[in-house]
Protein backbone atom coordinates (compact mmCIF):
# COMPACT_ATOMS: atom_id res chain seq x y z
CA UNK A 1 0.00 0.00 0.00
CA UNK A 2 1.36 3.49 -0.86
CA UNK A 3 2.51 5.66 2.02
CA UNK A 4 -0.02 8.07 3.52
CA UNK A 5 1.03 11.39 5.10
CA UNK A 6 -0.57 14.13 7.14
CA UNK A 7 -1.86 16.94 4.94
CA UNK A 8 -2.15 14.61 1.93
CA UNK A 9 -4.94 15.01 -0.59
CA UNK A 10 -7.07 11.87 -0.86
CA UNK A 11 -10.23 11.04 -2.81
CA UNK A 12 -12.94 8.93 -1.22
CA UNK A 13 -13.63 5.72 -3.19
CA UNK A 14 -16.55 4.46 -1.08
CA UNK A 15 -19.44 5.68 1.02
CA UNK A 16 -21.72 8.70 0.80
CA UNK A 17 -18.69 10.91 0.24
CA UNK A 18 -17.50 8.90 -2.81
CA UNK A 19 -15.50 11.09 -5.20
CA UNK A 20 -15.04 13.84 -2.62
CA UNK A 21 -11.54 15.27 -2.10
CA UNK A 22 -10.34 15.38 1.52
CA UNK A 23 -7.21 16.04 3.55
CA UNK A 24 -5.64 13.49 5.93
CA UNK A 25 -5.63 15.11 9.40
CA UNK A 26 -4.57 12.11 11.52
CA UNK A 27 -3.07 8.69 10.91
CA UNK A 28 -4.60 6.21 13.36
CA UNK A 29 -2.70 3.06 12.27
CA UNK A 30 -1.66 1.28 9.09
CA UNK A 31 -5.33 0.70 8.17
CA UNK A 32 -7.26 3.82 9.28
CA UNK A 33 -6.93 7.62 8.98
CA UNK A 34 -9.06 10.62 9.87
CA UNK A 35 -9.99 12.92 6.98
CA UNK A 36 -11.69 16.31 6.74
CA UNK A 37 -12.81 18.62 3.94
CA UNK A 38 -13.68 21.72 5.97
CA UNK A 39 -17.38 21.59 5.10
CA UNK A 40 -19.22 18.25 5.14
CA UNK A 41 -16.51 16.79 7.37
CA UNK A 42 -15.20 19.57 9.54
CA UNK A 43 -11.91 19.43 11.44
CA UNK A 44 -13.83 19.25 14.73
CA UNK A 45 -15.41 15.94 13.67
CA UNK A 46 -13.26 14.27 11.00
CA UNK A 47 -14.33 11.07 9.24
CA UNK A 48 -12.58 7.81 10.10
CA UNK A 49 -11.85 6.01 6.82
CA UNK A 50 -10.06 2.82 5.87
CA UNK A 51 -7.10 3.40 3.60
CA UNK A 52 -8.49 0.88 1.11
CA UNK A 53 -11.50 3.20 0.68
CA UNK A 54 -9.28 6.15 -0.25
CA UNK A 55 -7.43 6.98 -3.44
CA UNK A 56 -4.07 8.37 -2.36
CA UNK A 57 -2.59 11.18 -4.41
CA UNK A 58 0.98 12.37 -4.46
CA UNK A 59 -0.19 15.86 -3.48
CA UNK A 60 0.30 17.27 0.01
CA UNK A 61 -0.32 20.71 1.52
CA UNK A 62 2.85 21.76 3.33
CA UNK A 63 1.10 24.39 5.48
CA UNK A 64 -1.46 21.90 6.85
CA UNK A 65 1.30 19.29 7.30
CA UNK A 66 3.44 21.69 9.37
CA UNK A 67 0.52 22.73 11.58
CA UNK A 68 -0.50 19.11 12.23
CA UNK A 69 3.09 18.03 12.97
CA UNK A 70 3.51 20.91 15.44
CA UNK A 71 0.14 20.22 17.13
CA UNK A 72 -1.20 23.62 16.09
CA UNK A 73 -4.90 24.23 15.46
CA UNK A 74 -6.02 23.75 11.87
CA UNK A 75 -9.09 25.69 10.76
CA UNK A 76 -11.80 24.56 8.33
CA UNK A 77 -11.06 27.58 6.13
CA UNK A 78 -7.43 26.44 5.81
CA UNK A 79 -8.54 22.95 4.77
CA UNK A 80 -10.93 24.37 2.16
CA UNK A 81 -8.17 26.62 0.80
CA UNK A 82 -5.74 23.69 0.64
CA UNK A 83 -8.30 21.57 -1.23
CA UNK A 84 -8.87 24.38 -3.76
CA UNK A 85 -5.12 24.70 -4.35
CA UNK A 86 -4.47 20.95 -4.56
CA UNK A 87 -7.43 20.14 -6.81
CA UNK A 88 -7.12 23.31 -8.89
CA UNK A 89 -10.88 23.77 -8.62
CA UNK A 90 -12.05 26.84 -6.68
CA UNK A 91 -15.26 26.16 -4.79
CA UNK A 92 -14.93 22.37 -5.29
CA UNK A 93 -16.74 21.70 -2.01
CA UNK A 94 -20.46 22.44 -2.36
CA UNK A 95 -23.64 21.87 -0.41
CA UNK A 96 -22.50 22.60 3.14
CA UNK A 97 -25.05 23.22 5.84
CA UNK A 98 -24.56 26.39 7.84
CA UNK A 99 -21.65 28.78 7.86
CA UNK A 100 -18.44 29.18 9.73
Amino acid sequence: MPEVELGQLVISKAGRDKGRPMIVVKIIDNEYVLVADGELRRIEKPKKKKLKHLQLTGKKDGFIYEKLMNNRKVYNEEIRRALEELTGKPGEIKGSKGGE
